[in-house]
């Protein structure tokens, strides 16, 4: 049986998804997995992430597992341990050697000596941990993965599509384990997703991001970096790539090379599983920012009227000529600050970050260390400037009144593209009208798009929903993430808010109230964790652009009164808000 998701994109209502990553520690593969996750959601799909080192750290200590008729059981750890009659005595901790409470330490069990260890370093999993000779430790990791993965068939049969086994699974053994559970499950398909890096610089990178983790928490960064070095040496001992054994069962997987540059894909044959490859090989690292604004004020804008091809009004000239000047210094900025998270990365991988807050003189072997580790960054230094690109996109739809808004940009130095798919939505029958004269003329049409205006399909040949511009804009999201150089995309507002649903992670529900006024310029910048959101509005006054905040522009619109004529709303924040309100 088939169903429609959004627009009419087809697929077999019954068809499910597991992806589960594969490989080493530091290739990239929590990036990828929350890229794909956002864009999958993105498409209307439910999908969610499973991550077993979140499971592994909440879980605690070697001594928070129990044995019991063969298995391991996790035990929820109680962090604030308070004994009887704590007298407020300190104890050093045995493996920090922090003075402690007593009742905040905790019975080394392995230790004859009945020494105690601190909650941190209690659950503080060492190199150790992830020795594949360490058979109690093994035993734990994979039974912990194996609690996550059970997790996570239970939300698809509640109702979930795509879940994401976010773990290693470095071994044979693993990944031979998860396809014999899912033999009993019917109508769920296996994906396997691994990521191989072979750039040491991005390596080193994700090594040094890698200290700053939850696994390292008041760690000191030396130590914990070469505490996760030892644990990724213990992992490549074990690690066996997806390959053979894979496909003797064949099982359907995909191979990530160094960020996209090498995709190789084995058995793919369903509908999502090809919707996941084609996403993964569209991904890239490049320094760039993709830039979205709504036209200038068009006649129509002026008297509130939907739709039509309408030309700018002179206040949407205004605009225009200042957008070109603002892009134009924009573009230095940017290769500016590029310049200077260069500068500050260089910095950080060297270990110079730390250094300036030692008071204490360098010693000898310190001071050796350092002139080895600029050494061995030097050639890091080297290429991270090479990646910065000067090539620049402007982007419009065929609608006279953004490619009016185009036109004060130099040709000689920007790209300019006209596309039909960043068209504003189609009102069908409504085009022309005002919101006023739609309530009074089709007041069951006004009705029903207040009560849901992401599926609600204007009337006529033609008319739109949200859910098909989703699908509409699918090659243009594609498109922006395999890009390697900024892009200013000049559009309109339904396709606006489309667009930074998708790169700010707002849920499609959201999606059709977002606020997002004329005259605003909306910068999204591509970074590890996230894209980084800041937006500038146009001040006619000065005839100029000025930051703001980006959590007050931001915002969702949500109907209180469904009544045609006297519909009113509140505004609340949007999602993006606690995540992206500082300015900068």
């Amino acid at each position: 049986m088939l169903t429609l998701g959004h627009g009419d994109a087809r697929t077999d209502s019954d068809h499910k998804l597991v992806v589960v990553m594969v490989g080493l520690p530091a290739r990239g593969k929590s990036y990828i997995v929350k890229k794909l996750k956002r864009y999958l959601s993105w498409l209307g799909f439910q999908t969610k992430i499973f991550n077993v080192g979140d499971r592994r750290r909440l879980a605690g200590s070697i001594d928070d597992y129990e044995e019991s008729a063969g298995n391991i059981s996790v035990l929820q750890r109680t962090r604030n341990i308070e004994s009887e009659g704590n007298s407020g005595e300190k104890e050093e901790c045995i493996d920090c050697n922090s003075p402690s409470e007593t009742g905040s330490l905790n019975e080394a069990k392995d230790n004859k000596s009945a020494s105690k260890v601190c909650n941190r370093c209690a659950t503080h999993h060492s190199s150790t941990f992830f020795d594949p000779d360490n058979k109690k430790a093994k035993q734990i990791r994979e039974q912990v993965a194996l609690e996550v993965f059970e997790d996570l068939l239970r939300w698809l049969q509640a109702g979930g599509q795509i879940a994401i086994h976010d773990a290693t699974n470095s071994t044979i053994e693993r990944r031979g384990a998860l396809i014999n559970r899912l033999k009993s499950e019917t109508d769920v398909n296996l994906l396997f997703v691994e990521s191989i890096c072979t750039d040491k610089d991005i390596i080193n990178r994700n090594i040094k991001l890698k200290t700053q983790s939850p696994d390292y928490i008041g760690i000191d960064p030396e130590i914990a970096e070469a505490d996760f070095r030892a644990r990724l040496r213990n992992y490549e001992r074990a690690y066996r790539t997806v390959g053979t054994a894979e496909e003797k069962l064949e099982v359907q997987y995909c191979k990530i090379i160094d960020v996209g540059k090498k995709v190789i894909a084995y058995n793919i044959q369903g509908f999502l599983e090809s919707q996941v490859v084609f996403y993964l090989m569209n991904m890239n690292l490049e320094p760039r920012v993709i830039y979205i604004t709504r036209h200038g004020e068009s006649e129509d804008n002026s008297t509130g009227r939907i739709g039509g091809d309408a030309s700018l009004a002179p206040n949407g000239v205004c605009y225009a000529a200042a957008l070109a000047r603002f892009i134009d210094r924009r573009r230095s900025e940017f290769a500016n600050e590029v310049e200077e998270q260069n500068q500050r990365l260089v910095h950080f991988m060297s270990g110079g970050a730390s250094s300036e807050n030692n008071s204490e003189p360098e010693s000898t072997s310190s001071h050796e260390s350092r002139n080895s580790s600029s050494a061995r960054y030097s050639e890091f230094s080297s290429s991270v400037h090479k990646r910065v690109r000067p090539d620049f996109e402007i982007w419009t739809s065929m609608l006279k009144r953004t490619m009016e808004t185009a036109e004060h940009f130099d040709p000689t130095r920007y790209r300019i593209k006209n596309i039909r798919s960043l068209n504003e939505i189609y009102a069908g029958k409504c085009e022309g009208m005002t919101y006023e004269e739609i309530a009074r003329q089709y007041p069951d049409e006004f009705e029903a798009r207040q009560l849901d205006k992401f599926y609600y399909r204007y009337p006529g040949i033609g008319g739109e929903s949200y859910a098909d511009v989703v699908l509409r804009l699918q090659q243009v999201i594609v498109e922006l993430e395999r890009i390697r150089h900024s892009v200013l995309l000049v559009t309109h507002r339904a396709m606006a808010r489309t667009l930074l649903s998708y790169f700010m992670d707002i849920p499609t529900t959201h999606m059709p109230d977002m606020e997002l006024p004329l005259h605003h310029v909306y910068a999204c910048e591509p970074r590890p964790f996230g894209n980084f959101l800041r937006v500038w509005r146009y001040d006619p006054l000065i005839d100029d652009f000025e930051e703001v905040d980006s959590s007050s522009v931001l915002k969702i619109r949500y109907p209180k009164v469904l009544i045609p004529g006297e519909a009113t709303t509140t505004l609340l924040p949007s999602p993006a808000e606690t995540t992206y309100s500082n300015k900068h």
